[in-house]
C-alpha cells in the first residue's frame, strides 16, 4: 500500500487555483496544432472540454456510442445546476457553497478540490447564458434560482425540468463549431474498448465501429475519459440503457486506480418499480421537492387500504398523514440530501407503511403547493374572495410553469394525473461518486490519462448534493481541464504524431480481438441480460440502500460464481465483425461482473456509514450515519491485480483545514 500523492497546490485554500493556475506549464497556440486528445464521452464534461480543447487549438477526438454526441445521458438531468452566484440576497457565497459540498459528501471529499469546484461556478452559467441556454427567468429579467436537498439557500439555477438537455445542447453546439472547423473529428457510433500505454504514458485507444464492427486504432498524446458513472452495475437505475463502465474499467485494468466504488448514490424521488419485465427505471427530479411534500399514512391500516385498492390518498385527511421528513428534520424539511431523503423513504416502507401494491412507494404530494400559488395569484389578479375552482386553476398553471414536462412524463409512465392525486416515488441508483482515482489536475494515476466528470471520484465524497454533477461536469471541462492538461502536454511539443503500428497497439488489438471471439465461442444457454439481472439483484439486495458485513461477504462470493457462469454459459449469437448489440453487451456486463465485486470489497472493507455509504453495524440509536474519521478518513484507490478479490488498497489522507469534522445534522 502507498499513500497517494494529489498534488494540491499549497497556500490558502481560496488562493489555490489562482496559484496554480499561475505555476504551471503552458502550450503555446502554435505548438497545440501539433498535439491531439482523445476524448471518450460527449456528455456535459466531455463536451464542454472537446469543444473548449478544440477552441485552444488543439486536434481532438471524440468518441461516443450514441448516434449523436447530443444524446449523452446528460440529457437526463432535469432540475438545475448550482452556482454560487448569490442572486437571490440570501447569504450564498463560494465558502458556503464549498461547505454544504463537503458537508452534504459526509466528509469524504478533498477539501482543495471542492472549492476549486464552487470558485469556477459562476463562470459556468456565464458561460452558458452567453451560449443561449434558456434559463429560468424571474418577472423582472433575472435568472431565478431554485432550492436543492442539503441546503439553505437558492442557488440552483434551472431551464423548467429539462437543464441537461439545454445546457448539453449549448455543449453541442460549441462542439459543432469545432467539428465545422475541422478541430474535432467526431466518431459515433464508437466504444472505446482499451486504453494503449507506450512507455507507461496513455498514447492513445482501441475502439471499435458498432456499425461495421471493425476494431480502430487511434492514437493521441493524451486520453480524457468523460464517460460518465457506473450505476447500471445494479440492472435497474436512472441510467440510459447504454450507461456502463467499460472505459472507466479498462483503464483501471492498465493502472489507473478506482477509488471509493462503494460511494454510489441512491436517488429520492424515482418512480416505483413496477415489475420484474422493467429494464430502467426513472427519475423524477429532486426540484420536485421544493414544492412537493413527502408523506406515508400515519397509520399502517390506511396503508394497507391504499395497497388493496380500498382507500385513496385524497381521502386520508391532514391529521392521519406522516410527513415524516418533516418530523424526523425539521430544519431541512423535505430538502435533506438525498442519502437522508431514501433511506427515510425505505424505513418507513420496511415498517408497513409502504403505498403502492408492491408496499416500496411513498407519496410526493403538491396539493399545498397548488393551494399556495393559486392564492397567491388570484390575490395579485385583484381577486379577493376566489373560489377553490379559481384557486385550484391559478395553482396548477403555476406548477405547469415550473414543472410541467416532468408532470407530463409521470402521467405517461403511471397514468395518473399529479395534478389531482400525489405522486408515488421511492428510492432507485442514480449517480456513484466512486471512479477513477485523479489528482487536483485530474490525471489519473496513468500519466496522459485525464478522467473528468462522473467518470472521476474527486468532488462529492460519499454523496453529491442534488444540481452538482451538471455544476462538476462543466467546471471540469469548460475551466479546469484545459488548464491542467496543458501542464502535461508542454513535455509533448516534439513528440510528433504517435504511430499506430506501434507493438503496443498490436498487443491491444490482439487482445481484445480474443476477447470478443471468446464471447461467441462459448456458446452457452443464457443470455448476456439474464446475467446482468442476476448482478442487479444481488447488488441491489446486499450492496444497495444499506449494508452489512454478511451481506457483502455473501455477495462477494455469490458475484464471482455468477462470473464465473457467465463465461461458461453465455449466448452470445451473431459475428465480431459485424453489428452485434449483444456482444457489446457481454463486454459490458463482463466489466460490471468485475466492478461489482470491487465495489462489494470496498464496501466490506469500509467499517463504518457515511453518506450513501451505510452499514447496517455502525449507525446511531436514531438510526444516523455513524462515521468513523479516526480510521477512515480517506479516499480508497483500489489498484488492479487481476482479479477483484486481489486488488491492493492505496489510501489518501483527506485533511481538513478549513471545515470541522462533525456529525451531520440536518434537524
Amino acid at each position: 500500500m502507498t499513500t497517494l500523492d494529489a498534488k494540491i497546490p499549497e497556500g490558502p485554500l481560496a488562493q489555490k487555483w489562482t496559484k496554480h493556475k499561475n505555476n504551471i506549464n503552458l502550450v503555446n497556440p502554435a505548438n497545440k496544432r501539433n498535439i491531439d486528445i482523445i476524448m471518450i464521452g460527449t456528455g456535459l464534461a466531455g463536451a464542454s472540454a472537446a469543444a473548449t480543447l478544440a477552441e485552444l487549438g488543439y486536434n481532438v477526438k471524440t468518441f461516443c456510442f450514441q448516434d449523436s454526441p447530443r444524446r449523452a445521458h446528460s440529457i437526463a438531468a432535469q432540475g438545475g445546476i448550482n452556482a454560487s452566484k448569490n442572486y437571490q440576497g440570501d447569504g450564498d457565497s463560494d465558502y458556503r457553497l464549498f461547505y454544504d459540498t463537503v458537508k452534504g459528501g459526509d466528509y469524504r471529499s478533498r477539501e482543495a478540490n471542492v472549492y476549486r469546484l464552487a470558485e469556477v461556478s459562476g463562470n459556468i452559467i456565464d458561460q452558458c447564458v452567453a451560449q443561449g441556454v434558456p434559463f429560468a427567468r424571474e418577472y423582472g429579467g433575472l435568472l431565478d434560482n431554485r432550492s436543492f436537498g442539503g441546503v439553505l439557500v437558492s442557488r440552483t439555477f434551472y431551464a423548467k425540468g429539462q437543464t441537461g438537455q439545454q445546457l448539453l445542447l449549448g455543449a453541442y453546439s460549441a462542439m459543432n463549431r469545432q467539428i465545422n472547423r475541422g478541430k474535432i473529428k467526431s466518431y459515433t457510433r464508437h466504444e472505446m474498448m482499451d486504453v494503449v500505454l507506450i512507455d507507461g504514458k496513455a498514447r492513445g485507444i482501441i475502439a471499435r465501429d458498432m456499425i461495421s464492427g471493425e476494431i480502430e486504432r487511434h492514437s493521441a498524446h493524451a486520453v480524457v475519459l468523460a464517460s460518465g458513472g457506473y450505476g447500471n452495475v445494479f440492472f435497474l437505475s436512472t441510467n440510459a440503457m447504454g450507461s456502463n463502465v467499460t472505459a472507466a474499467w479498462r483503464a483501471h485494468k492498465k493502472g489507473a486506480f478506482f477509488a471509493n466504488p462503494c460511494f454510489t448514490q441512491i436517488h429520492p424521488t424515482c418512480i416505483p418499480v413496477s415489475g420484474e419485465l422493467q429494464s430502467k427505471l426513472t427519475l423524477m427530479s429532486e426540484s420536485l421537492r421544493n414544492d412537493g411534500r413527502i408523506w406515508v399514512p400515519a397509520k399502517k391500516e390506511d396503508a394497507e387500504a391504499i395497497r388493496a385498492g380500498k382507500l385513496k390518498p385524497t381521502e386520508i385527511p391532514e391529521e392521519d398523514r406522516d410527513y415524516y421528513l418533516e418530523r424526523r428534520y425539521p430544519a431541512f424539511g423535505n430538502l435533506v440530501p438525498r442519502d437522508v431523503a431514501s433511506r427515510a423513504a425505505k424505513e418507513r416502507c420496511d415498517a408497513g407503511y409502504g403505498v403502492n401494491k408492491t408496499g416500496e412507494a411513498v407519496y410526493l404530494d403538491f396539493a399545498a403547493a397548488i393551494e399556495r400559488y393559486g392564492k397567491e395569484k388570484a390575490f395579485s389578479s385583484g381577486i379577493e374572495n376566489p373560489t377553490k375552482e379559481q384557486i385550484k386553476k391559478f395553482g396548477d398553471e403555476a406548477i405547469e410553469n415550473k414543472y410541467g414536462n416532468l408532470f407530463e412524463m409521470y402521467e405517461k409512465i403511471i397514468d395518473e394525473n399529479p395534478y389531482q392525486t400525489p405522486m408515488m416515488i421511492y428510492p432507485a441508483v442514480h449517480y456513484t461518486m466512486g471512479g477513477l482515482w485523479v489528482d487536483y489536475n485530474l490525471m489519473t494515476t496513468i500519466p496522459g490519462c485525464y478522467a473528468t466528470g462522473e467518470a472521476n471520484f474527486s468532488d462529492h465524497g460519499a454523496n453529491r448534493l442534488g444540481a452538482s454533477a451538471l455544476m462538476q461536469g462543466l467546471a471540469d471541462g469548460y475551466f479546469v481541464l484545459p488548464y491542467t492538461i496543458g501542464d502535461y502536454l508542454s513535455d509533448d511539443i516534439q513528440t510528433g504524431e504517435i504511430p499506430t503500428d506501434h507493438k503496443a497497439f498490436d498487443e491491444a488489438e490482439n487482445a481484445i480481438k480474443d476477447q470478443l471471439q471468446k464471447f461467441i465461442d462459448v456458446k452457452g444457454d443464457t443470455p448476456v441480460d439474464d446475467f446482468h439481472k442476476k448482478l442487479g439483484k444481488i447488488m441491489w439486495n446486499k450492496c444497495g440502500m444499506a449494508r452489512n458485513e454478511k451481506d457483502l461477504k455473501s455477495a462477494i462470493k455469490e458475484i464471482a460464481e455468477l462470473r464465473e457462469e457467465f463465461y461458461s454459459n453465455v449466448r452470445v449469437p451473431g459475428k465480431v465483425d459485424a453489428k452485434n448489440a449483444e456482444l457489446e453487451k457481454a463486454a459490458r456486463v463482463a466489466d460490471f461482473l468485475e466492478l461489482g465485486e470491487l465495489f462489494a470489497k470496498d464496501a466490506l472493507h469500509r467499517n463504518e456509514s457515511c453518506g450513501g455509504h451505510f452499514r447496517d453495524e455502525y449507525q446511531t440509536p436514531e438510526g444516523e450515519a455513524l462515521r468513523d474519521d479516526e480510521n477512515f478518513r480517506y479516499v480508497a484507490a483500489w489498484e488492479y491485480k487481476g482479479e477483484p478479490k486481489d486488488a491492493v488498497l492505496h489510501k489518501e489522507q483527506l485533511i481538513y483545514d478549513n471545515i470541522e469534522l462533525k456529525t451531520r445534522s440536518y434537524k
